[in-house]
């Protein structure tokens, strides 16, 4: 009677994302889609009273991301390993990815992929600024917020934070797009549960069993 070696790939799932984690990408991520949805409809309605009542909420959903991004600054200094901020920060690795391309048979590392860890980071950089010149211009055109005190009504100012502003909002939108789309294409290619991460808290890998 002879054997032969079945190789079958199976899933291998961890605890990865803690809840306070899941909560606080669950926050920001509503309020960067309500922030770009209520800015793009206020700029389609033009200078009418209902686009400046949805300034205004703009305005709070603002106040909003900074909390969030507080919040998620001061995880990533307190919280677990895989929300700090040293699962993102991987000069190394980049530096390793660029030289030379890893086997593809060798399994990935619990949290994000060394490309995401580096791509995330930006798009935090990115949110910061959105929200720091938002904020500014919450001063200078509403007279509100914590920059008031040096910036309020200071429309001759205004140019130097506007565009910037509206450059980073577009920058967000397009990473949420891409970003949506590359979670549908991984499960697609890859077979692995990924979107659900930051709703149970369980990442998934496929290792490789053999049988007899």
């Amino acid at each position: 009677m002879s054997f032969h070696q079945v190789a079958e790939m199976i899933l291998e799932r961890e605890k990865v994302y803690d809840f306070v984690l899941r909560s606080i990408h669950a926050w920001n991520a509503l309020v960067v889609v309500l922030l770009l949805l209520v800015g793009r409809v206020a700029e389609w309605l033009g200078y009418t009273p209902d686009a400046a009542s949805l300034w205004h909420f703009h305005v709070l959903l603002g106040y909003g991301l900074v909390l969030g991004l507080v919040a998620r600054i001061t995880w990533g200094l307190v919280g677990p390993a895989h929300a700090g901020f040293a699962a993102l920060w991987q000069p190394r690795a980049w530096w390793r990815m660029l030289r030379v391309r890893e086997p593809s048979s060798a399994l990935p590392e619990w949290g994000p992929r060394v490309a995401a860890a580096a791509l995330y980071l930006v798009f935090y950089l990115v949110l910061i600024t959105m929200a720091v010149t938002g904020l500014a211009l919450a001063a200078i055109d509403q007279g509100s917020g914590p920059l008031y005190l040096w910036l309020g009504h200071e429309v001759t100012l205004k140019h130097l934070f506007r565009e910037p502003h509206a450059w980073m909002a577009h920058a967000v939108l397009a990473f949420v797009i891409v970003h949506i789309a590359l979670l549908i294409l991984h499960e697609i290619r890859h077979g692995v549960p990924l979107a659900q991460a930051m709703v149970s808290g369980f990442q998934y890998r496929k290792v490789e069993q053999e049988e007899e």
